[in-house]
């Protein structure tokens, strides 16, 4: 059963641990630093990779591998890597892949630690970055150098929920031979799966969805056996970012009920942005569940459904927008995304901070717009709060 290809099935069984010494049915927790060897020729043969076997839990660890074997077979890819952030997962598939001297081309609009890691950090070690939009996928073209190694983008974008075609994307790549990386955190493999359109490697926060439960911090690579062994072994290795085993342990007990709860947050989403639509106070909305919005093309082929996150604009000021947070109760004010309740924050001051005003601008995140992950409550009291919020300013 666990080589079944329905993600319901996936998400229970794909990579269980048998326990045969026990029977546990739930997975086992080996929560523990270091592995003990039978004897000292075992512990040197594991050295060498010359046999299989646990070393230490930041080179691997059996709690860990269940969960990477898990969202692998979800996503429909060879392998993963469990990571202690999603940063950590962006981290560590940009670095793993780059050198001084090589050019990476990122979408224009990403969450806003992927931009300040790649605009700040990395060309302080002589790599170059260009960012483009990417909803014209002959703009990547256009970019591409001698020396660009991996193409990078988010779809639905973080936070205006911006579209992009992956599949001429990913086809972009392959012909010049660079290697593309998705972050799929909003939709999770339930809703998208970009290995199916020719991307190389897809990160998560699974901080997020895949966790779903607000109490862990964590991220997740998928790719190819090969891409994730290099990852692995250099990248994370030896930065160190690598996930617990209680980590892994909480979203193996979350990710059972990922489909289920994607199911939920995309319903209730659907109807918070037709409501927020019609109302008087919003300005626009950006949602692709909704007709208007330019990437509803892609639902039914790229996208099964457009998620659980709505990015929308007031009419008014900042102050109007920080009067609107504050008023309301059922929502909680905090960044993040995926969780059971419902929360909300503004990008430009919060999530997109290390933006400069130029860039947001520049990147479509005006200061009137708000995002908000939509929860699991009942959608009409969640809809009640936005309407008293939005009707005391």
């Amino acid at each position: 059963m666990s080589n079944s290809k329905n993600i319901e099935t996936q998400a229970i069984h794909a990579g269980r641990i048998n326990d045969e010494q026990f029977g546990s049915l739930a997975t086992p927790l080996y929560q523990t630093s270091t592995f003990i060897f039978d004897d000292a020729a075992q512990g040197a043969s594991r050295f060498a990779g010359e046999s299989e076997g646990y070393i230490y839990s930041r080179l691997g660890n059996p709690t860990t591998r269940q969960l990477e074997n898990r969202v692998a077979a979800m996503e429909g890819m060879e392998d993963a890597a469990a990571t202690a952030t999603g940063m950590g997962a962006v981290s560590g598939a940009l670095l793993a892949n780059l050198q001084a001297g090589d050019h990476l081309i990122s979408s224009k609009a990403v969450y806003g630690c992927s931009y300040a890691l790649m605009s700040h950090m990395l060309t302080k070690f002589g790599i170059e970055v260009t960012f483009v939009d990417m909803t014209v996928p002959e703009n990547v073209e256009k970019a591409i150098q001698k020396n660009t190694k991996i193409i990078f983008l988010e779809s639905p974008i973080n936070p205006n929920l911006v579209v992009l075609d992956l599949e001429k994307i990913a086809a972009i790549a392959k012909k010049h031979h660079i290697i593309s990386i998705v972050d799929n955190t909003f939709l999770t493999p339930v809703l998208q799966q970009p290995a199916k359109f020719g991307v190389d490697i897809v990160v998560h926060s699974a901080t997020k969805y895949l966790n779903g439960h607000g109490d862990v911090v964590a991220g997740i690579i998928c790719g190819s056996k090969e891409m994730i062994g290099e990852i692995k072994m250099t990248a994370l290795k030896d930065i160190g970012a690598t996930m617990s085993p209680h980590d892994a342990w909480l979203i193996l007990r979350g990710i059972k009920t990922l489909p289920i709860r994607m199911e939920r947050h995309c319903n209730n989403a659907q109807r918070v942005a037709e409501y927020l639509e019609q109302h008087d106070k919003i300005d626009r909305v950006y949602y692709p569940g909704l007709p208007s919005h330019e990437g509803h093309k892609f639902i039914g082929t790229q996208m099964k459904a457009a998620g659980g996150v709505i990015a929308f604009e007031i009419k008014g000021d900042l102050k109007d927008g920080e009067n609107f947070i504050n008023k309301t109760e059922l929502f909680s004010i905090a960044v993040s995304l995926g969780d059971a309740e419902s929360l909300i924050q503004h990008p430009a001051s919060m999530t997109h901070s290390p933006y400069s005003q130029e860039e947001r601008l520049e990147a479509g995140i005006s200061d009137s717009l708000i995002r908000v992950s939509i929860g699991l409550e009942n959608v009409e009291d969640i809809i009640a709060d936005l309407d008293n919020a939005l009707s005391a300013f």
